[in-house]
């Protein structure tokens, strides 16, 4: 009995693990160009620092909505034009695969990532002041189903007893479809950088979790629109409660400003630097697929106080789950 309740643990332990890292390495799409982040902000949340204990080979699929607006009295520009006013809606998935080569590479665990986004972004503004053309035209629609820049993503983890640190980065390849002079783009065209920090107090045994994460994003120019992106800041926090081995559920919120301006010839409204807050919910179900744990995890969040990007509601739901673990004997039976 004893043993099947540390076996029972330990595949818990997993599960919050893999999920935790997942979500620390999942981090592309959504103020620089176009009033948007490339960092996928609310993807930090519980275990935010918490990395997979077994090496191996992991994949998540996160699905993610987004719908936002812009007043008509705003402006942003959106693939080199000048826009009034933007209702946006994005669908999509992205797929992160983590490998864990080692959990003891200077005293942590190191994870490297990749991952491929596929979106559906769809645009409507009401007025085109200026673009390509160099003329001013009324409200127009803008959709596309496309392949996003891939993301190559590293971290490395460390564990005292509850407390886990993480220090993680990912770098944008501007190698997606990118579709010129046009409003609907899920690709940047522009080389990016992130450097986040994350810590979480993560207690098995009272079955609460505080996480936090920090980061700067390093952005790029868009050699195409001559747009020369400014730096982000974000930063995320999330309390969660254990209420069963399976189910888990709590609040979570990010905290987004851009801290240095926009420049370049293509940067026509000046530095653009944007600012928005968000609060929301999240829950979590633990579960056995076959031999494998795997964890479904669903994200919603409320922005309020943007300034110079789209304000929204966006919604996540995660699926992460182990492709090959090296478990130590004990641990598999």
């Amino acid at each position: 009995m004893n043993h099947r309740k540390s076996t029972r643990s330990a595949w818990n332990f997993i599960v919050a693990g893999a999920a935790g890292g997942l979500a620390l390495l999942a981090s592309p799409a959504s103020a620089s160009e176009g009033g948007s982040t490339i960092y996928l902000l609310g993807s930090g949340g519980p275990a935010a620092a918490v990395l997979p204990p077994v090496e191996g080979l992991y994949v998540d699929d996160t699905f993610y909505y987004y719908a936002g607006d812009i007043s008509a009295d705003r402006s942003l520009v959106v693939g080199g034009n000048v826009v009034l006013g933007l209702d946006a809606t994005i669908v999509a998935q992205f797929t992160t695969a983590l490998w864990v080569p080692s959990t003891n590479f200077l005293g942590g665990t190191l994870a490297l990532g990749g991952t491929v986004p596929l979106a559906a972004p769809m645009v409507k503004v009401f007025d085109v002041v200026t673009g390509p053309a160099g003329e001013f035209s009324a409200s127009r629609r803008d959709s596309t189903l496309t392949l996003g820049d891939p993301l190559v993503n590293a971290s490395l983890g460390w564990t005292w007893d509850t407390l886990h640190i993480a220090a993680s980065g990912f770098v944008n390849i501007p190698v997606g479809h990118y579709r010129e002079d046009q409003l609907a783009n899920i690709s940047f065209h522009r080389w990016a950088a992130d450097a986040s920090l994350a810590a979480s107090l993560h207690d098995p045994k009272s079955g609460w979790d505080l996480s936090a994460k920090a980061g700067v994003t390093f952005n790029g120019k868009n050699d195409y629109t001559d747009y020369d992106s400014g730096n982000d800041f974000h930063l995320e926090a999330a309390v969660e409660k254990t209420f069963s081995p399976k189910f888990s559920a709590g609040v979570l919120g990010y905290y987004y400003n851009q801290i240095s301006g926009d420049s370049g010839p293509g940067a026509v409204l000046g530095p653009n630097e944007g600012e928005v807050g968000a609060l929301g919910v999240t829950a979590a179900y633990n579960t056995i697929l076959g031999r494998s744990p795997a964890s479904f995890r669903v994200r919603v969040l409320k922005e309020f106080n943007a300034t110079r990007r789209l304000e929204g509601t966006s919604a996540m739901v995660s699926v992460s789950l182990p492709l090959k673990m090296n478990l130590p004997p004990h641990a598999a039976e």
